[in-house]
């Protein structure tokens, strides 16, 4: 299969009639070429609905694999999206085999299949009705997950309830958990670069703690660096440091990450909103990378979900916001704040980080209206808000 998708792209002779909901571009013909440099079509719902990006390596190094290109978003316009379906099977091929032309690049695939066949997971995935529909249950069964159920996985890109993969917006999948008796339960975001975790119970296993888990994983078979940005948990820094290991903060945004990764080698990397980034795949968050690495952590323990969350640091996050008057110097504020508990660790690369023992709390100036992020972590959520409420009137003080 070479250059299968490659070929899609450049046939000028396909054009596809996409309905868009950005009602300044609906039902305008373009060609497939023209499509890849429109970026208004990633305004559709939430934006970008298409895994297709993700499955074509974002490191742009065409010598990992001959098979990926580079990557494009794409609209959630299902008439395009089934042609180009239709043209990888044509070929011969399934979308699995794509994502599995990725895996035979990593040393740990071997581990994957045999390790999660016999564990026999049961799986509920939501998919929010986004192409990870298709790619997620086409993953699972490649790696021997032979019990799958499917909740919301048709490709539509209306989504049955807010994509956000939070508590509130899950309920559907954690019932769905509870009435099929399953082991793991799985949901995405609409562009499938996010994950996030249900227990056996119907309990959330935490955005936070996907990459701790996977970083857990990778640690133990590739000794390595790890990063994450500023507002992601102190677990991984916890797990990297017992094991002798480095861990390396990044400002917020996927792009910081990756640098900080590329710079420092490490070998497993991401954001506490689930986004997992394997370098030895290629530099993006990739939900797919992320559940075969998770399936096979959770093998290689042979216990619950639940167990596994409750195995790992606990912390909890709180997130809160103080606005300030437009005529208030919000750097100064920062640099204030950062002098006041300068007896304290303090990380001035992204706005103000302050470690306390433990805890820490984060403070970023928005760019768009005048007011602070407020990010706290502490041992319970009610350390965490009164950590989180001290630093506000700290910053009242000095404003």
């Amino acid at each position: 299969m070479k250059n299968i998708y490659h070929d899609i792209i450049k046939n000028k002779n396909k054009h596809y009639e996409l309905k868009i909901s950005n009602e300044n571009i609906r039902n305008k013909e373009m060609t497939p070429e023209e499509i890849l440099n429109d970026a208004s079509l990633n305004e559709t719902s939430y934006g970008p609905n298409s895994h297709l990006d993700r499955v074509f390596n974002l490191d742009k190094s065409p010598s990992r694999l001959e098979e990926i290109i580079t990557p494009h978003k794409f609209s959630s316009s299902t008439t395009f999206l089934e042609e180009t379906i239709s043209d990888i099977r044509r070929s011969g091929h399934e979308p699995s085999d794509i994502i599995l032309i990725e895996a035979k690049s990593v040393n740990l695939v071997h581990t994957w299949t045999d390790f999660i066949k016999n564990a026999n997971f049961k799986v509920v995935v939501d998919a929010v009705n986004s192409t990870g529909g298709i790619f997620v249950p086409s993953l699972l069964e490649a790696l021997g997950v032979h019990s799958v159920t499917k909740l919301y996985c048709e490709p539509t890109g209306h989504f049955p309830h807010n994509p956000e993969p939070l508590p509130e917006h899950l309920t559907d999948l954690s019932e769905k958990m509870i009435s099929e008796k399953a082991d793991v339960g799985i949901t995405v975001d609409p562009d499938v670069d996010r994950l996030a975790l249900v227990c056996e119970d119907g309990s959330m296993f935490g955005e936070e703690y996907t990459l701790v888990a996977v970083a857990d994983y990778v640690l133990t078979h590739t000794p390595g660096a790890t990063v994450s940005n500023l507002s992601s948990t102190r677990a991984l820094r916890d797990i990297t440091e017992e094991r002798g290991l480095n861990y390396h903060s990044a400002a917020v945004g996927e792009v910081n990450v990756v640098s900080q990764m590329k710079e420092v080698n490490a070998v497993i990397g991401g954001e506490g909103n689930g986004g997992i980034i394997y370098p030895e795949l290629h530099y993006g968050r990739d939900s797919l990378v992320g559940i075969a690495l998770f399936l096979s952590h959770l093998a290689h323990k042979k216990m619950k979900l639940s167990e596994l969350r409750d195995s790992y640091p606990k912390y909890t996050i709180s997130k809160n916001k103080i606005e300030l008057t437009p005529s208030i110097d919000v750097d100064n504020v920062l640099a204030k704040m950062a002098e006041k508990y300068s007896e304290y660790e303090v990380d001035t690369l992204d706005g103000v980080k302050i470690y306390i023992e433990k805890e820490w709390v984060h403070l970023r100036k928005s760019n768009t209206e005048p007011i602070i992020r407020i990010y706290s972590e502490s041992e319970t959520a009610e350390k965490a808000n009164e950590l989180a409420f001290k630093i506000m009137e700290d910053i009242k003080m000095l404003s």
